[in-house]
């Protein structure tokens, strides 16, 4: 039980939130987010096809709380822009696929919305570095591994102010955050930055560099051995130990030492 753990590893803000309402005392909580293949998931490198429209990518598990309808209501306000959604592969997700194609006919924007299904893992970096934007608005998110992966790739994203993406996307650095369910607020991010392609491209480059720094495993790595021998040598207990969060810190930070 988390209660009786020395150390219990969340991996965003929003998990520490949960577990202290679950009972987990602050200083028995560390921080070290999820990481990204850096050298796998680059700017550089194979881009699946497309044509001549803006690209908005939707990528990943299709349930409801994934908020897809969403980008697509959103691209009803987004003219000479197409959305690419990937994911399938099981019972629910064909039942999601069957209704978002209903809500694209309802919208009018079917004949823009490609609904490619699953893809294989392999495919997923250059399908990333075939769009513009990738948009990942769930309404409930306890990490988010699709930001990260396309930010690594140099892709602008636009993500709900929910869970990890808290953490992980800064807003107008390395994209922008919308409140979850706002299909106009989606819209306006889009145009904004469909509008200024210099900006886009910024946004991209920056975002590339956010993840290589902070996100590679090679750091998140470091930082959980850093919390395995804090916890061996008995630093961790709540008497002596301070909350870690190492997000967005230019270094781990050890249980009990101030930054």
């Amino acid at each position: 039980m988390a209660w009786d753990a020395a150390l219990v590893v969340a991996t965003c803000s929003d998990e520490v939130t949960e577990l202290g309402a679950l009972g987990v005392p602050a200083q028995r909580v560390a921080v070290v987010p999820c990481g990204v293949d850096v050298d796998r998931f680059t700017p550089t490198g194979p881009r699946a096809a497309r044509n001549g429209r803006h690209r908005i990518l939707s990528l990943g598990r299709l349930v409801e709380r994934k908020g897809v309808e969403t980008t697509v209501r959103a691209l009803a306000e987004v003219p000479d822009a197409e959305l690419v959604i990937a994911g399938g592969g099981d019972a629910i997700a064909d039942t999601e696929l069957a209704r978002l194609t209903g809500v694209a006919r309802v919208c009018g924007v079917a004949d823009r919305v490609h609904l490619v299904g699953q893809i294989a893992r392999r495919e997923v970096p250059a399908v990333l570095r075939s769009a513009d934007v990738v948009v990942s608005v769930p309404w409930y998110e306890p990490f988010g591994m699709v930001p990260l992966e396309a930010m690594a790739c140099g892709v602008p994203v636009i993500a709900s102010a929910v869970g990890g993406h808290l953490d992980t996307v800064r807003d107008g650095r390395t994209g922008a955050l919308v409140p979850p369910r706002d299909p106009a607020a989606l819209a306006q991010r889009l145009r904004e930055l469909f509008a200024d392609p210099a900006r886009l491209a910024a946004i991209g480059s920056a975002a590339a560099n956010h993840v290589r720094s902070r996100y590679g495993w090679g750091r998140i790595a470091s930082e959980m051995e850093l919390l395995y021998h804090h916890v061996l040598a008995g630093a961790s207990s709540p008497e002596t130990t301070d909350r870690l969060e190492t997000t967005d810190r230019p270094a781990p930070t050890a249980p009990g030492s101030r930054p």
